[in-house]
């Protein structure tokens, strides 16, 4: 809106200045607005406190669709171990436990008030097929060759080593195990985002799959969704083919791209 109104009285034209006290305070308002949306926006990375908690409540519902989508790339088997790395609100783990109706799904958090609100989520599988713990994707806390499936829906953002983190996964995971990404957000030079929200950094589906290449994953599939979402699915060698790529001097895991 412009700072001069026109008014039409008497067949004459006024302009009319906002006194300065009325501008300034409007000012203050748009600033202190503006620093509460950031304030609510920084809850995507950790969620905290009252605004997390409504923060993890839409991305159970606003992500709800790019994750089916997502999670329709496989076939799921009901025996399978899941893990899911970023759990947020726990509404992937509630899927999972559908899915694999006769195996263990596992949530991990960095965020306490995430862990919190996800095992209340899933309470009726707690302590049975569901567990859901704090910690972190560069450091998780499961043992070796724990898990069918690892899954980061909307997280790896917020991971600030990909490297470290990938190379976890693919110790916890089986031999023949599958990791999946799945992202609403995949152009870097996008920054409607990141320049909103700290800590964030979007990553191409290429450099995503070269470091799971240089992980030691295979079979790198890389699907396209609406706008910038990407799902891509990678899968853990068995010792005997990893060994056997070793011994081929420069021999490289390649990926595909399906659009």
């Amino acid at each position: 809106m412009s700072s001069l109104l026109f008014c039409e009285q008497n067949r004459r034209t006024f302009i009319i200045q906002p006194d300065r006290p009325t501008v300034y305070k409007h000012k203050q308002q748009t600033k202190m607005r503006m620093k509460l949306i950031s304030r609510i926006l920084q809850n995507t990375r950790k969620p905290h406190g009252f605004w997390g908690r409504m923060m993890l409540r839409g991305m159970n519902c606003g992500h709800a669709r790019v994750a089916e989508w997502g999670m329709s790339m496989l076939e799921w088997m009901p025996q399978w171990d899941a893990l899911d790395i970023g759990c947020g609100g726990g509404a992937n783990i509630s899927r999972m436990l559908k899915l694999c109706s006769r195996g263990r799904v596992c949530g991990v958090d960095l965020s306490p008030e995430s862990v919190a609100f996800a095992r209340k989520k899933n309470r009726h599988a707690l302590g049975r097929r569901c567990a859901i713990e704090q910690g972190s994707a560069d450091l998780l806390p499961y043992a070796d060759a724990s898990f069918d499936i690892v899954t980061a829906f909307e997280t790896i953002y917020f991971w600030p080593d990909l490297n470290g983190a990938f190379r976890q996964i693919d110790r916890v995971l089986k031999d023949g195990g599958l990791f999946m990404v799945c992202n609403e957000a995949s152009n870097p030079n996008n920054t409607f985002w990141t320049n909103r929200i700290e800590g964030m950094t979007v990553h191409s589906a290429e450099e995503i799959g070269h470091v799971l290449t240089n992980t030691g994953f295979d079979d790198i599939s890389i699907n396209y969704g609406r706008g910038e979402e990407i799902c891509i699915i990678a899968r853990k060698p068995h010792a005997r083919t990893q060994a056997e790529k070793s011994r081929r001097q420069g021999a490289t895991a390649g990926y595909t791209s399906a659009k």
